[in-house]
């Protein structure tokens, strides 16, 4: 076995380990697609979690020379065609393989920086930051899922775009607790949280809505088992959300809203059935 490919196996396993540890359920999901897709998902979602990290998790140093520095290392990454991050190297393999698209990258990377300079979004930001943090993400999964199918990417990216903005714009509601109360964070954009009103939960719940709608023709549109593996977390975002929309907008500010471990497992049970039966 040459050098190379021994450290590729040994960056393989830093960010699947990263994956399993920090997901349990994003995890599972994995294991739902062709094996051969495994590591490439695994590649990207450690890339995306250190980010996420630093941003949101390192109180005790400096953040934005951690951003900075993890910023130019996946530059030099990419670039050199290898990193000693294992986790950077990793992503620099996958990018490179299914050449995702370096502003995809560029709008994800100023979007963590956002997180660092900016605590309440106007419109125009707020959709900038739904784009860099959620929707760029899905688009690089999508090309993984395409595998080179660049007419199928195309068809399916407004579809791919609107369901990670669902996903996140759902985790913003689920987190206010941690956004505001913990980091003074308002992502939505003319919310005052100090006043938040059943007014303010039924607007987002509505754009949220509309998110979902446009995004499910296309996940019937991929490639099975890619299909069933984005239906089941579309059904796992979409219980979360009717369990938000039952919850108080009062009650927001200080509980995180989950689904039970048995919830989870039911909805990939009738996902499967769904799937046996052609019911995407």
């Amino acid at each position: 076995m040459s050098s190379l490919k021994l450290y590729n196996e040994v960056t393989a396993q830093s960010s699947k380990s990263t994956t399993l540890l920090y997901s349990s359920s994003f995890s599972s999901a994995i294991g739902l697609l062709d094996k051969s897709l495994h590591q490439s998902i695994y590649d990207i979602y450690g890339f995306v979690r250190f980010a996420d990290e630093i941003v949101d998790t390192f109180h005790e140093y400096d953040k934005a020379t951690l951003l900075a520095t993890f910023k130019a290392d996946t530059y030099a990454a990419l670039d050199n065609g290898i990193s000693l991050n294992p986790i950077l190297h990793r992503f620099q393999l996958t990018y490179n393989q299914f050449n995702i698209d370096r502003a995809l990258l560029d709008a994800f990377l100023y979007s963590m920086e956002m997180d660092l300079s900016q605590q309440s979004h106007d419109q125009a930001s707020y959709n900038q930051y739904i784009f860099g943090s959620a929707e760029v993400v899905g688009l690089m999964c999508l090309k993984i899922f395409c595998n080179g199918n660049d007419a199928q990417y195309e068809a399916l990216k407004p579809a791919a775009q609107s369901l990670g903005a669902a996903f996140q714009k759902v985790n913003f509601l689920r987190d206010i607790k941690a956004d505001f109360v913990g980091m003074e964070r308002m992502y939505f954009p003319n919310c005052d949280f100090s006043n938040f009103s059943l007014s303010d939960k039924q607007q987002i719940e509505a754009d949220i809505q509309a998110d979902f709608d446009a995004a499910l023709d296309g996940i019937k549109a991929l490639p099975f088992p890619c299909s069933f593996v984005v239906y089941v977390a579309f059904k796992y975002y979409y219980a979360l959300f009717n369990k938000i929309k039952q919850t108080n907008h009062t009650a927001l500010l200080s509980t995180r809203i989950r689904i039970p471990d048995y919830a989870k497992l039911f909805i990939v049970f009738k996902a499967k059935i769904r799937a046996s039966l052609n019911l995407l």
